[in-house]
């Protein structure tokens, strides 16, 4: 009990020493022991890269999931070391949604056919951002969570002990000078400004230890920063391949869509509106059609003769390009992205097709590679 009690005044006087000299040098009353420069620089940088880490982390998971209710939910599953339980995406739901539509609307009809292809296509555009948010959330957001609780912390703790070395090494060095004052005016023993140059040599030894272990932390940032640099390169790689799935995705729904001529317009045969009134985006199901063309056949059956082809008496249409396309044969026009060319179908030709004139060059191109203009 008395250990125990004496402990505790012991501890009681260096935390009260402590706080006396925090205060005199924040009042400018006391000399302070200044780190380097180069230790200086590692503190900024670590606390630089311990600021950024957690603005980019809070973010990611913003990203990663926009409702704050589910993220909260999530942190106190972490919290509780428990599994997070599997939830709908937002793509899933509405292909859930559009699914039950289309059951109770009328599955075969024109509208009803469309809000399965599209719910199917939602349905894997859901499964590829659960994919994407569950590599995301392993590859990058857990080395960013691993760094801010276990080595900044160990930093951290490192820091304020070094900050109490500090602070005892210049309360040594404030006793020392006033007990040299006092021994100057003959009114302190020899003997006591001994033991304050003792007190000051073990302050001394115990502040550039822990300086020392302090700087090996905070030169291990370098460290952090490649791992952190590896995970980011992993997160890129992530989202790129989402993003190109949900691009492959969505062009074979386009083009299953293409497929369904007059479909747009609610009724089952082709709609030829009137070039004023077209939408900038109308798809190829509503492009003006010729009546007739004599030598034009679907692809594979004859080979289209470009030299026969005419613009319909009904009109043609601007396209600006949105992807560069290598022609594969002579019957096809190969395009730049960005350019503008002329467009316009034809009686029997696939719904994903149109005929493009560039100049005196002629030839088929894609649909999904065009914006139709009015």
């Amino acid at each position: 009990m008395d250990f125990n009690m004496k402990k505790l005044a012991s501890d009681a006087g260096i935390f009260f020493t402590r706080a006396v000299q925090f205060t005199e040098e924040k009042f400018g009353q006391a000399e302070k022991t200044e780190l380097d420069a180069h230790f200086e620089n590692l503190l900024a940088r670590a606390d630089s890269t311990k600021n950024w880490t957690e603005k980019i982390l809070r973010q990611t998971e913003v990203l990663l999931q926009p409702n704050p209710s589910a993220r909260v939910e999530e942190f106190l599953y972490e919290k509780l070391d428990r599994k997070v339980p599997s939830r709908v995406t937002n793509g899933e739901l509405l292909a859930q949604y559009m699914a039950e539509a289309a059951s109770e609307l009328g599955p075969t009809t024109p509208y009803g056919k469309t809000l399965t292809k599209v719910a199917e296509a939602e349905k894997r555009l859901g499964a590829a951002e659960r994919d994407f948010i569950h590599t995301a959330s392993i590859n990058f957001l857990t080395p960013l969570r691993n760094f801010l609780e276990g080595d900044w912390k160990t930093i951290s703790k490192e820091r304020r002990l070094l900050q109490n070395r500090r602070l005892d090494l210049d309360a040594c060095k404030a006793r020392l000078k006033k007990a040299k004052a006092a021994e100057a005016k003959a009114t302190l023993w020899n003997d006591e400004v001994d033991k304050s140059e003792q007190e000051l040599r073990v302050a001394q030894t115990e502040f550039d230890r822990q300086a020392e272990v302090t700087r090996l932390l905070l030169e291990g940032i370098s460290s952090t920063h490649v791992n952190h640099l590896r995970c980011l390169h992993e997160f890129v790689e992530s989202q790129t391949t989402y993003y190109a799935q949900c691009y492959r995705h969505m062009l074979d729904l386009q083009k299953q869509l293409g497929r369904f001529p007059g479909t747009f317009v609610g009724t089952t045969e082709p709609a030829s509106p009137p070039l004023s009134s077209t939408s900038p985006t109308t798809t190829a199901a509503t492009m003006p059609v010729e009546p007739s063309v004599t030598g034009l056949a679907p692809p594979g059956e004859t080979a289209l003769c470009l030299e026969e082809v005419a613009p319909p008496a009904s009109g043609t249409r601007k396209a600006r390009v949105l992807y560069d396309y290598e022609a594969a044969d002579s019957s096809e026009l190969a395009l730049l992205a960005d350019e503008l060319i002329t467009v316009y179908s034809l009686p029997g030709m696939d719904p994903d097709w149109l005929i493009g004139e560039r100049g005196n060059k002629k030839g088929r191109v894609p649909v999904t590679y065009l914006e139709l203009l009015s």
